[in-house]
């Protein structure tokens, strides 16, 4: 009984929740300019028929059908339904406006919808731009008062969150691995999110990351993602691509006759992923270290620096939140992460560094949160 009362609440919670997507649009476009008869009627079966699709494309895209033409069509759907619906919300301030200077109907709410449209393509179409571009690098130094002098300058190159799923984007990798090796970074890091899908699936795109050039090491961690397929074959498969796989452990790089400890631990997912050894364990990826070398960690998520703060890392590598990734999504990406972006202080020794991420989840869309590539210079001093 419980499961099945679990089972109708969560298909009351879809149902409100396309009700209110839909809905709020198709008032705008569709119920509130007086159109013709034919017109509203036309609009309304529309709207009606893509929200009753939308689910159903998603669950063959996202489902165990794992289609990747239907997942590509329901991501898009998603992504122009959620900042139609943002500015359809924000399109009654609008109407408020003209209602004021005198507007009257039907040309005020004829208005808003036009504005709303207008605005909503342009954001679409330039955050498609945005999210299928090579990231910029975004250039950050680091005070870390612990490092030697041998390592002072150390020059940490971050990618998370690629997201290699049903779009083909093996030419934007072979781009990212190109501007990558253009940095010539001492360490390169990717903090989780590889890909959505199993290796078989995705390893064309994942495969250029083997020609990532770094002086030092190149190192991978897994992210929730992962564990939405195979965490474990992922963890493998990079392996074999040269990279060193910081599955709750740590390794010690050394230049100059200083070092630097860089640990990894697994996402929090992976603790029910029912996968034995996995899940975050970080007195594991310390165990045995030298308490006097300054530690770098990379944890996917940035709420796990908690923990990392209390065991003294000097600096955590985080993604998972891509900064909000379609305004204003970020609202609730706070209500459970304590930072979006940037370089933050936590307690009297550790800094997160948490990037927007490399790539996009989903809808093909970034709007108001670009992606990065993230060039981390560890300083002993300002």
């Amino acid at each position: 009984m419980a499961t099945v009362m679990r089972r109708v609440r969560l298909a009351a919670m879809l149902v409100i929740a396309l009700l209110l997507l839909f809905g709020e649009p198709w008032s705008v476009f569709v119920l509130l300019p007086g159109w013709p008869v034919a017109g509203t009627v036309v609009g309304t079966v529309v709207f009606a028929a893509v929200m009753v699709g939308f689910p159903l494309l998603m669950f063959r895209g996202h489902g165990p059908a794992q289609s990747d033409a239907a997942a590509r069509a329901g991501d898009v759907l998603l992504g122009s339904i959620w900042v139609l619906f943002t500015w359809s919300v924000l399109g009654h301030v609008l109407r408020l406006v003209l209602a004021l200077s005198g507007v009257d109907d039907p040309a005020r709410p004829r208005i808003v919808a036009g504005a709303v449209l207008v605005v909503s393509a342009v954001l679409l179409v330039t955050g498609n731009r945005i999210a299928m571009r090579v990231p910029p690098v975004k250039e950050v130094d680091v005070v870390i008062p612990r490092l030697g002098a041998g390592v002072d300058g150390l020059r940490v190159a971050v990618i998370t969150d690629t997201h290699y799923g049903p779009i083909d984007r093996t030419k934007w990798s072979e781009r990212l691995v190109a501007e990558l090796n253009r940095l010539q970074a001492d360490v390169v890091c990717h903090a989780g999110d590889l890909a959505d899908g199993s290796v078989a699936k995705r390893r064309k795109q994942v495969d250029p990351l083997g020609g990532v050039q770094a002086r030092l090491g190149r190192f991978y961690i897994t992210g929730n993602h992962e564990y939405f397929g195979e965490a474990q074959a992922w963890l493998d498969h990079m392996t074999t691509l040269g990279w060193d796989a910081l599955h709750n452990r740590s390794t010690v790089i050394e230049r100059d006759g200083d070092g630097v400890l860089f640990a990894g631990i697994d996402d929090p997912t992976g603790a029910t992923s029912g996968l034995p050894g996995h899940g975050p364990d970080l007195p594991a990826a310390l165990d045995g270290v030298d308490p006097d070398l300054p530690v770098v960690l990379l944890a996917h998520q940035p709420k796990q620096v908690t923990q990392a703060s209390e065991a003294g890392v000097d600096l955590q590598i985080s993604g998972h939140t891509h900064g909000g990734q379609i305004w204003p999504f970020h609202l609730l990406v706070r209500l459970d992460q304590p930072t979006l972006s940037g370089l933050t202080r936590h307690g009297d020794r550790t800094q997160l560094y948490n990037s927007r991420g490399s790539g996009f989840w989903g809808p093909p869309f970034r709007v108001f949160a670009p992606n990065e590539i993230t060039l981390l210079t560890l300083r002993r001093s300002a």
